[in-house]
């Protein structure tokens, strides 16, 4: 039996670490990822005790940024990220020139030399996925306008940071006079591009032919076997291979795109999650993959503490709030306007601006290799990586703090009133998510929460019979489908107590939960009933425990699916001890 085991102990004293400490920050009634962090602090080298393996842990992380990519795929299409290219593309440049020249600046100041302080401005123009991701998330802001605005500035951020990592050796070449520390040039370069002796250029047309040799090869050839790979395993019944499958899929595209293609291992996780949301399961692909995408995602927040080390923000204060400021404000002020002047609504523009306030997982690579180039001092890399973890502690508050800015800041852009051309635009409907919550005129009716799968056949069922209703809920595409066919309905999170009152809980008659997250569904229970005692409520549930949960916070009845299934199969085997009436078999 071995005593050295690295990998097991990284795992275990970081998810161990992470739950201690992420119970402790929601019991604060902060962010749970403020845990996570302080975790990988006490675990790092920076600190006394335990140390984990800095390297395993930055390849755990790694995963959980496959994961959470792909997971984020299987919520797109290509029609929506093609529907904000026009944004995307112009913005995300934009806002990586303008973050790139901010700290240039700053390196400038410093004394470091213009190489310093390119690969210092790449570094704090780029945001963190993960970080990015779980925000929107948190927020159910992914698959809103907003969400796939962040998503396509994301992806084309990534592309450009791909690029950065093949032309750094060579930039670092050039102005070197041809040469670069020996051993560093096999970390980003292309082993093409150094047999045929490209230059600049070359290697710009090489990486940019790669990435399209990557996306051509997914839409003709994966559109075709990831779907149908899905549905072959899916028909062995087996769901311990269908999850193999879907990780094996997941993994493999990001492996083989990083590996042949030069792509990111996050980009290639994303096109193999698109490409996967074109099947029929795409949905059972999701839950079958987010166990694992949470856990890895955690052990990403434990890996970036890791790297800080306390003593930066006594030894150099200066400094780092320059470069928080660089991060935060000055990036954010950038993407604020960029969106303004593409003529989205100021709400927009703040969530953008937000959601890029941090930098992350791609930041660290590019100072690793700036210092190991020789282009960027290691006072730089401290910089880069104390600016990473206090700008994603601050990223919850930077959320919380546009809902305060936004009333004041329409009313200083528009005037004191939003233009008519912006209210009537398409973006309208994503404004409701932040718009004041117009309550509803119903008394004595059903709130129905959640209109996926389960909730549509409710609401289908309370149509035909007549039954006052209403529904709440928070998916764009489903809001717009919803309003289309003439349902009221209230957009945003039934576990905001707002929300609850918008939809006049106090006053209706019944209460049906057909969301299927049973924690979230609780917190739901306790508020409606507190704002109405004799209110029935009607939830679903997934297992014993998650009935007895929802009943002992006051749910009328919790209805399980597998038991009524089994219900059903009951019913139908004691019917057919019954004699078969003559004619064809109907049912009422």
């Amino acid at each position: 039996m071995p005593h050295e085991t690295p990998l097991i102990a990284t795992i275990v004293i970081g998810l161990v670490l992470a739950f201690i400490f992420g119970a402790i920050a929601n019991r604060l009634r902060i962010p749970p990822l403020v845990g996570y962090l302080v975790a990988g602090v006490l675990a790092g080298s920076h600190t006394p005790g335990f140390v984990a393996d800095q390297e395993l842990a930055a390849e755990l992380a790694e995963i959980g940024v496959i994961l959470l990519m792909f997971g984020v795929g299987l919520h797109f299409s290509l029609k929506d990220l093609l529907s904000v290219r026009a944004i995307a593309i112009p913005g995300a440049i934009v806002q990586i020139l303008a973050a790139t020249l901010l700290g240039a600046g700053l390196a400038w100041i410093l004394g470091w030399g213009l190489q310093a302080g390119l690969v210092f401005g790449l570094a704090l123009s780029v945001a963190s996925t993960v970080v990015l991701l779980r925000a929107m998330q948190e927020r159910r802001l992914i698959e809103t306008e907003r969400g796939r605005i962040a998503v396509g500035w994301l992806i084309v951020e990534d592309l450009a940071m791909v690029l950065a990592l093949v032309l750094l050796p060579a930039i670092a070449g050039a102005m070197n006079g041809g040469a670069t520390p020996e051993g560093s040039l096999h970390l980003a370069s292309d082993p093409i591009a150094s047999y045929f002796n490209l230059g600049v250029g070359g290697v710009i047309a090489l990486t940019f032919g790669k990435v399209a040799a990557f996306v051509a090869i997914m839409l003709i050839v994966g559109r075709r076997v990831i779907p149908w790979t899905l549905h072959a395993i899916a028909h062995t019944g087996s769901r311990e291979l269908f999850r193999l499958a879907v990780l094996a899929i997941a993994l493999g595209v990001a492996f083989g795109a990083a590996k042949l293609f030069g792509v990111s291992l996050a980009l290639g996780a994303f096109f193999a999650g698109m490409i996967m949301s074109e099947s029929e399961l795409s949905h059972r692909a999701a839950e079958e993959s987010l166990p694992l995408r949470d856990a890895f995602a955690v052990l990403f927040f434990v890996s970036v503490g890791m790297l800080f080390d306390p003593m930066t923000i006594v030894n150099d204060p200066l400094p780092l709030l320059a470069t928080l400021g660089i991060i935060v404000i000055g990036k954010s002020l950038a993407a604020f306007f960029i969106v303004l002047a593409f003529g989205y609504p100021t709400g927009t523009a703040l969530v953008i601006s937000a959601s890029l306030a941090q930098i992350g997982e791609f930041s660290f690579i590019l100072a690793e290799l700036g210092v190991s180039l020789g282009m960027l001092p290691e006072e730089g890399r401290d910089l880069i990586l104390g600016g990473a973890i206090l700008s994603i502690l601050l990223n919850p508050l930077v959320f919380a703090g546009i809902a305060y800015m936004k009333p004041w800041l329409e009313r200083r852009i528009s005037g004191g009133s939003e233009p008519v051309s912006e209210v009537a635009t398409p973006t309208d409907a994503e404004e409701a998510e932040t718009e004041e919550l117009r309550p509803t005129s119903l008394a004595e009716h059903t709130v129905l929460i959640g209109y996926g799968r389960v909730g549509s056949l409710v609401g289908d069922a309370l149509k035909e019979v007549g039954k006052p209703f209403l529904v709440i809920e928070d998916a764009d595409k489903t809001v717009a489908k919803l309003r289309d066919e003439g349902v009221e309905t209230i957009v945003g999170n039934a576990v905001n107590g707002d929300v609850l009152t918008a939809a006049n809980v106090a006053e209706a008659r019944q209460l049906i939960l057909a969301i299927p997250n049973a924690f979230e569904a609780g917190q739901i229970v306790v508020k409606a009933r507190a704002a109405n005692p004799v209110i029935n409520i009607l939830a679903r549930a997934h297992s014993d425990a998650e009935v007895q949960h929802l009943q002992d916070l006051g749910a009328d009845a919790v209805i399980m699916g597998e038991r009524e299934i089994a219900r059903g199969i009951v019913s139908h085997i004691m019917g057919l001890d019954q004699p078969k009436p003559e004619g064809p078999l109907t049912e009422n």
